[in-house]
């Protein structure tokens, strides 16, 4: 499997959009609900500790303060199949990864759906000020 063909055959057929950053890296805007798309980026590298290729999806949920019940979303980690919270440079983000080798197509879908969809669930949870 080519990870950017994938990417953008995948971009047209849930009718979103699809950016190449480079061979490596690519951006698939998802289409949620009520017009609204939710970024989903893609990342092929090396796993940190091993030398298996792996794929990273990730999406932006918001920025971190101390309002935010970081207790919730652990919780709400555990109700997930594939996504889980992570904070990173004070981002609150969905992510997501598998190892290239025994990953297939249709699973990759289903990661960049849950990220996409989870993201946006707890972006508007967030931004509507609720305290969760």
């Amino acid at each position: 499997m080519v990870f950017n063909e994938f990417m953008e055959r995948f971009a047209t057929e849930i009718k979103g959009h699809f950016s190449a950053y480079d061979k490596n890296k690519s951006v698939i805007f998802v289409p949620i609900t009520e017009g609204r798309f939710q970024t989903v980026l893609g990342l092929q590298r090396q796993h940190t500790g091993n030398a298996r290729k792996e794929i990273e999806f990730s999406s932006k949920v918001c920025g971190f303060n101390n309002n935010i019940n970081t207790e919730a979303l652990l919780r709400a980690n555990a109700t997930f199949c594939h996504a889980r919270f992570s904070v990173s440079d004070n981002i609150v983000k969905v992510e997501a990864s598998a190892f290239f080798d025994t990953i297939t197509e249709a699973l990759l879908k289903e990661i960049i759906l849950e990220v996409a969809t989870v993201a946006d669930e707890w972006e508007m949870k967030l931004s509507r000020q609720h305290v969760v």
